[in-house]
């Protein structure tokens, strides 16, 4: 009887110590269930996430035809309203090797204006389908092969009239007769005047158009060397006699030369005892030609 109540008195203890935790357990849940939904209505209404917009790309489909027979070339498709004349020159170029980039022209309209490399597609595009009339603007140089063909050349001449080879000069004549002071003078002169255009034409100036005809390199060689060797063959001539007044007249006309130098400066590096410094040169304006040279 007595083992029958202590079991008794220990299972009632065991059912209320089970009660009691099941109690402080609902009591936890509640507190949570109450601080979650505190938390739930203080943060307001849920935000649906925004949709996605696709984006359509939209293509164009360029035809090329030949401006003189008027016959298609090449259609050039899957285009971007995005890209430029030069990108449609770049996948003409693919389809008809024949065509390098800065030989082709294209236009809008028979006899029009060519257009630029830097116009976009949509700018032209009046529908999904653009024609395009080819041109061949025949074989092409850069500007800047241009200008250094013209100004190195009178380099090289002036100094073969100024060493007096014989292919030029008579041999005996030129070992019998000195060189005037003036003669030294006008070739450090011609030599410094275009040197100082090869120097703007590398880094002072750019070109607004990239590319000429091969006819304007041709023309312009033969005007600056042409000339060069006209001046050239007489001032180192053997028989050349000085200025008629003298000293007086060369001070003048070296003064002048040093003043029509401009005023403006072209920062160039060069090497300098292991390290590089700074120098500067003294630059004049080179020609402007039809607006294509500007200053940077």
């Amino acid at each position: 009887m007595f083992k029958s109540h202590k079991s008794l008195a220990s299972e009632r203890k065991k059912e209320l110590v089970f009660k009691g935790v099941s109690r402080s357990t609902v009591r936890n849940d509640l507190r949570s269930f109450h601080t979650l939904s505190h938390f739930v209505l203080s943060a307001g209404p849920l935000k649906s996430a925004p949709a996605l917009k696709h984006s359509k790309t939209a293509y164009f489909e360029i035809e090329i035809l030949d401006a003189q027979t008027r016959k298609q070339i090449c259609i050039v498709d899957k285009v971007r309203q995005t890209s430029t004349i030069h990108d449609v020159k770049q996948k003409f170029h693919k389809a008809c090797p024949n065509w390098y980039p800065s030989r082709i022209g294209l236009q809008l309209e028979c006899g029009g204006p060519f257009l630029k490399d830097c116009i976009t597609i949509q700018s032209v595009a009046a529908s999904s389908i653009i024609t395009l009339y080819f041109t061949d603007l025949g074989r092409q140089v850069s500007w800047t092969t241009v200008f250094l063909a013209e100004y190195t050349g009178p380099l090289l001449i002036y100094f073969l009239f100024y060493l007096r080879i014989s292919y030029i000069y008579d041999i005996k004549e030129s070992a019998r007769r000195l060189r005037h002071p003036v003669v030294h003078l006008a070739c450090f002169c011609h030599c410094i005047h275009y040197i100082r255009y090869i120097l703007e034409t590398l880094l002072v100036h750019k070109v607004s158009a990239e590319h000429t005809p091969l006819k304007n390199l041709i023309k312009g060689c033969a005007l600056y060397w042409g000339f060069t060797s006209w001046i050239a063959y007489y001032v180192n001539h053997p028989r050349y006699t000085p200025p008629l007044y003298g000293n007086r007249q060369i001070t003048i006309s070296a003064i002048n030369f040093l003043e029509i130098m401009p005023a403006s400066q072209v920062q160039i590096i060069t090497p300098s005892r292991g390290c590089f410094s700074w120098f500067h040169v003294q630059t004049t304006h080179m020609r402007l030609d039809h607006g294509l040279v500007s200053r940077s």
